[in-house]
């Protein structure tokens, strides 16, 4: 998997946790596929968002199966109903 955010990656999703210290990012890339990443914000890190399972290294054909994945990667987003099955638009 990728340990590195690449810049010509375009979010275009980006779901927030109620806390507010954890989100997944839905992105393109240039060669038309489709990945997510999970970030973590902590105090101690001056509230920047961090990678946190690097997730993006895989792809996928589109945005919805690339939303599917990350719901069954990532607890928070698979356990809370109002994150399930969340509609991308793209």
């Amino acid at each position: 998997m990728s340990k590195r955010i690449d810049r010509s990656w375009v979010v275009f999703a980006s779901v927030e946790n109620d806390e507010h210290d954890r989100c997944v990012d839905i992105f393109s890339r240039p060669d038309k596929s489709f990945g997510y990443e999970e970030f973590r914000r902590d105090v101690e890190d001056g509230g920047a968002w961090t990678p946190t399972e690097y997730y993006s290294g895989a792809r996928y054909d589109t945005a919805e199966l690339a939303y599917a994945a990350a719901e069954k990667s990532v607890l928070w987003l698979r356990v809370n109903p109002k994150f399930r099955r969340m509609p991308i638009s793209r």
